[in-house]
């Protein structure tokens, strides 16, 4: 099934970037070049050729492990998605790591005490996260913590020589926001599964056995209702690493959303394609670990 969905995702990827409006080779050499310069880079990067025989050629590099050379960068698109990979792979973990401190925690106390004051305002809150936007989100987290208060950095990465620590702290902010904003999801299923299984009947008979209602809502209960909360904090983490684009733009970091952006502006069809077939399997991956 994952080979079947990757063979699958590969063919729309090729069609898609090629089917789009843009040259890159016009994109490339810029207004100035004269169409036989055109001709010479589309016969060099094969551009010339019928799609169908793009595709297999293509196809062939893939299957021994090349995504391919990117055309504006110069260099195997297998070590650009590298290079770009860690800003992005460490904002993805530490935004799920952030949702899931904040999700699991509320939701549970939500189906706690149900229909309380305190369910609503969690609900209300879960409701606010889910429809705001991110780039908004962001621009107010820079203005009143980085600007404001001074506590993060703005924007950027850090130097090309910073330490783990720097990289870190430059991406608080930005995870800050993204783990805000994707726990309201966590938050809603959470409380639902939990309601779900509170009101089993081995959940009464725990009570009635004495337990105390920390060990009733925590052993039983959570571990139980685990199932469609640990699937959710999987496609959030895919979705942090393949849909990060509006925050890492937001906040200037060179992470594979940035890549993907200036890929399409540019027609670079090798990164696009690249990035977009490892963000598939990415995808895949996860969700055949969580059914694991």
């Amino acid at each position: 099934g994952m080979l079947a969905v990757l063979s699958l995702v590969s063919v729309l990827v090729f069609l898609l970037t090629r089917l789009a409006a843009g040259d890159p080779i016009a994109v490339l050499l810029g207004d100035q070049a004269s169409l036989q310069d055109i001709e010479q880079a589309r016969q060099r990067y094969g551009l010339d050729q019928p799609l169908w025989h793009q595709f297999v050629l293509w196809l062939g590099e893939l299957l021994k492990g090349n995504l391919g050379q990117s055309i504006f960068l110069q260099m195997p698109v297998t070590q650009v998605l590298l290079d770009r990979a860690e800003p992005t792979a460490l904002l993805a973990l530490m935004s799920v790591g952030l949702a899931m401190l904040i999700g699991l925690p509320c939701g549970i106390v939500s189906a706690v005490w149900r229909g309380r004051w305190i369910d609503q305002c969690v609900s209300t809150l879960a409701m606010l996260g889910a429809s705001m936007p991110s780039f908004w989100m962001g621009l107010i987290a820079i203005q009143l913590l980085a600007v404001g208060a001074g506590w993060f950095p703005v924007s950027g990465y850090g130097d090309p020589g910073a330490g783990l620590a720097t990289r870190i702290h430059h991406l608080l902010l930005p995870a800050l926001v993204l783990g805000t904003l994707n726990s309201a999801l966590i938050i809603r299923f959470t409380r639902a599964s939990m309601l779900d299984i509170l009101s089993e009947d081995y959940i009464r008979t725990a009570r009635s056995k004495g337990l105390s209602e920390s060990v009733v809502v925590l052993k039983h209960a959570l571990l139980n209702a685990l199932v469609p909360i640990l699937t959710v904090l999987g496609l959030t983490l895919a979705l942090m690493i393949g849909g990060a684009v509006v925050t890492e733009t937001v906040f200037n970091l060179p992470g594979l959303g940035n890549l993907v952006v200036r890929a399409v502006l540019r027609r670079d069809y090798p990164v696009i394609q690249g990035a977009l077939l490892a963000i598939a399997a990415v995808y895949v991956i996860i969700n055949f670990v969580i059914d694991v």
